[in-house]
């Protein structure tokens, strides 16, 4: 099988060695040649265009900035869809948007191909160990097909459901981590302002509730399963918490604005008369503004929780 990847950067440039490390054929390009030049010492068959890629390969993979660029490579002249062939599948691997991601799956279906949004997790250090999840959104029974040259890339790959299912995942994970790391520079900087030596802070906190489970587990508790009582923390008390929190950043002269919104959803809940419940209870004011229901099965959650450990 001849296996197709544009995208010679930092990411793209680990993947493609490691699908050469399985033992894959590889049709490569990127927009400079010298970037592929250890893949072509090591075997690999440039070609000058996007389009030629396609013309030779059953699947084929992008790893690129961002949607301008999927766009060109697809659509452009002497793109992907000028040569893919019928029955080739092509996986993006970028962090793109959805709606393009569904726009590219239906043009690749008017040739009779498949399209898939493949975006990755684990950063540079998982692209060379191919310690990568790849999410992966389109047919599944081609999926399966191609799965071998995913395990090629990534360990954790798995499908979510059709195209453009990945890409909300992705942005689901990335948003949070970012939206997180903002709190966590808004609390440390008060702690610090407070009087305290970043590193002992640093050390006590992760000893904490919070710190000693993964993010995304706590939202098993409550927020899945609709279930805010009997409560694990009553919402007034830890309204308590915040409030205090905001008022010591208040008197150092420290910046909020998150957690100072944090304030502003707990005051909504406990209007609701929600003080008794949980304090993941504002969860439920994003979920109704939203305007969607989430209540998963309790066992469905513990077997996720099982299987992946």
């Amino acid at each position: 099988m001849k296996v197709g990847f544009i995208g010679l950067g930092t990411m793209g440039a680990f993947m493609a060695a490691n699908l050469q490390r399985a033992g894959y054929q590889l049709v490569i390009h990127d927009v400079r040649r010298e970037a592929g030049a250890n893949r072509i010492a090591a075997g690999a068959i440039w070609a000058d265009t996007p389009q030629s890629v396609a013309e030779q390969c059953e699947v084929i993979f992008t790893s690129l900035p961002g949607p301008k660029e999927v766009e060109a490579v697809v659509f452009g002249p002497q793109g992907l869809l000028a040569g893919i062939q019928p029955g080739a599948a092509y996986f993006d691997l970028s962090t793109n948007a959805q709606s393009l991601m569904r726009r590219v799956g239906e043009a690749m279906a008017e040739k009779g191909a498949h399209g898939f949004d493949a975006p990755v997790s684990g950063g540079p250090k998982g692209a060379e160990t191919g310690q990568l999840a790849i999410w992966v959104g389109g047919d599944k029974a081609v999926y399966e097909r191609c799965k071998p040259v995913l395990d090629a890339i990534g360990d954790q790959a798995a499908h979510l459901g059709p195209i453009g299912s990945a890409t909300v995942a992705k942005l689901v994970h990335n948003m949070a981590g970012y939206a997180i790391q903002t709190v966590m520079a808004e609390v440390f900087s008060m702690g610090v302002k407070g009087g305290m030596d970043p590193l002992d802070l640093w050390a006590a906190v992760r000893q904490g509730a919070y710190g000693r489970r993964r993010a995304f587990d706590r939202l098993a508790d409550q927020f899945l399963i609709d279930q805010y009582e009997p409560p694990a923390f009553a919402l007034k008390l830890a309204h308590k918490d915040v409030t205090l929190a905001v008022n010591m950043a208040r008197e150092l002269g420290v910046p909020m604005r998150f957690c100072q919104l944090t304030l502003e959803e707990m005051n909504e809940a406990l209007n609701r008369g929600w003080g008794e419940l949980d304090s993941r209870a504002p969860m439920r004011l994003q979920v109704e503004r939203a305007g969607v229901q989430i209540k998963c099965d309790p066992a469905a959650i513990q077997a996720v929780l099982e299987r992946d450990g």
